[in-house]
């Protein structure tokens, strides 16, 4: 009867541990989702608007929109996501997705309408600049990367990001092409507005968007794989363990063109050490031959360590 007790206590405290971690993790992405928020309102605010520079989305079909009714833009935004919300209910998670977006694109319209009259005041010289084009970089960069940390806290702000995550989902296409497609007709509207100079920054921001966007989700490209045929495996293990304190392995395969039998060799390293490790294989077979592949990250003994 003991025994049983104290597996059952045993039992409630590792579930109250696994909640407790559950409760962290998610605590610390609706954190990253709200810096995200921030960082695309005060962009937006500060670059974007000012100049009616439209990168397409519903923040550019709001910008449009604004120029003919006269509604706070965050309060237009709002309105115009209501029936991609709907859409993404249905096939981007639901309850879970609704949630994070609406969370997402309503903290956005509010940040955006206090930003409207309160940074004007902060900043002193508003716009900051009027150059155009230093407008769209910045807009670009900051909504870019705060928009990957929405990304990456699992949540979206609604608009056409809801297409696009849609259409990354089924195709495993990078947000930097799918912002082309889902955004591209909305800035060739803004032309019949706002002049046909407008398009050629908010393609410009577009593409630089999908950049930081991508950048913000993963990363530096930091890692590099390298795959090597050979014929001496063992020996090319051991150099590579011994002057880079890296691990390798290796399995036999079969060459395409002779039909002739021999081992590829994989390991990880970082970018810092492709150069050492193309020394090592030249010294210990010259004759084999060597791919080096860009990995975003590595996880696990020797690099990054893995989290729950």
């Amino acid at each position: 009867m003991a025994l049983l007790s104290f597996k059952s206590i045993t039992a409630s405290r590792k579930r109250l541990s696994i909640n407790k971690e559950k409760i962290a993790h998610e605590a610390q992405r609706i954190f990253i989702l709200s810096v995200g928020v921030l960082m695309v309102s005060i962009g937006f605010v500060t670059f974007q608007l000012p100049h009616n520079l439209n990168a397409g989305g519903v923040t550019g079909t709001a910008i449009i929109a604004n120029h003919f009714i006269d509604l706070p833009v965050g309060l237009t935004y709002w309105f115009l996501n209501l029936p991609l919300l709907l859409i993404g209910f249905f096939y981007l998670g639901r309850w879970q997705f609704l949630g994070k977006t609406l969370f997402a694109s309503t903290l956005f319209a509010i940040m955006t309408d206090f930003f409207t009259g309160f940074l004007p005041q902060i900043y002193g010289q508003f716009p900051v600049t009027d150059n155009l084009l230093l407008s769209a970089i910045y807009t670009a960069i900051v909504g870019g990367f705060g928009g990957g940390l929405i990304f990456k806290a699992g949540g979206t702000m609604g608009g056409t990001g809801v297409i696009g995550r849609i259409i990354q989902k089924k195709t495993g296409k990078p947000l930097s092409q799918v912002y082309f497609y889902t955004d591209g007709v909305i800035i060739m509207l803004s032309a019949l507005v706002f002049g046909w100079e407008m398009p050629l920054y908010g393609f410009l921001m577009l593409f630089l968007y999908g950049i930081a966007s991508d950048y913000a989700m993963e990363g530096a490209s930091r890692i590099r794989t390298i795959s090597i045929v050979t014929d001496k495996p063992q020996e090319l293990v051991s150099a590579i363990q011994f002057s880079l304190e890296r691990g390798a392995s290796y399995w036999e395969i079969t060459g395409g063109y002779q039909n002739q039998k021999h081992y590829l060799v994989m390991c990880t390293v970082l970018r810092t050490q492709v150069d050492d490790i193309k020394h090592v294989i030249a010294q210990t077979d010259s004759q084999a031959f060597v791919t080096v592949g860009v990995s975003h990250d590595a996880l696990g003994s020797g690099f990054t360590p893995l989290r729950r």
